[in-house]
């Protein structure tokens, strides 16, 4: 540092970069969350095709709930970033520079005509992949003719998870809320 230290707008700058390389982090771990979900669905799906095992896809929904909720957490943190660099960050710098808007494209990008219509698909993909799946793996399970009682309480018990889970990615995806931005100013 120089002996003049670090302005506001260094600062507010700094920090901007910060929550951008966490946000960039967090986009390529949550992304990557579902080429894994994939690639165990197939794994179980394999083994327990292979070994004629039904009961071996009661591994889907713990996998699938744990990866899920995984991948929700980081979506919302994803989230939660941006708006914070909409809403905090990108005002102050602005204000202190004097400047009529700061980080405009983090604005920008969520107005577009089909981002309603995109929400709406990327929480069917979710639901797909965290949810239906597993409890299609339930359903083969019961539909096997190979249950025991304590398996199937615990089936349904992984089916509640599920279900819960599916109820989570649904209130996340808020797929007709209106975009945030900058508290207004009127």
């Amino acid at each position: 540092m120089s002996e003049q230290g670090v302005s506001g707008g260094q600062l507010l700058l700094a920090e901007y970069q910060s929550v951008k390389d966490e946000q960039r982090a967090r986009i390529g771990f949550r992304d990557n969350l579902l080429y894994v979900t994939l690639a165990v669905v197939a794994a179980v799906v394999a083994a327990s095709a292979q070994a004629r095992q039904a009961a071996m896809l009661l591994a889907l929904p713990p996998v699938c709930v744990v990866l899920g909720w995984t991948y929700l957490v980081n979506d919302e943190k994803i989230s939660a970033i941006g708006a914070y660099v909409r809403g905090e960050l990108g005002p102050r710098l602005a204000e202190l520079t004097g400047a009529e808007a700061a980080f405009r494209w983090e604005i920008a990008h969520r107005g577009d005509a089909r981002r309603a219509s995109r929400k709406v698909i990327q929480c069917g993909v979710d639901l797909l992949a965290f949810c239906l799946v597993p409890l299609a793996g339930l359903v083969v399970y019961w539909a096997s003719g190979q249950v025991s009682a304590g398996l199937v309480a615990l089936s349904v018990a992984e089916a509640l998870a599920v279900a819960g889970l599916g109820v989570q990615v649904v209130l996340y995806a808020q797929p007709f809320a209106a975009p945030t931005g900058p508290p207004s100013t009127s």
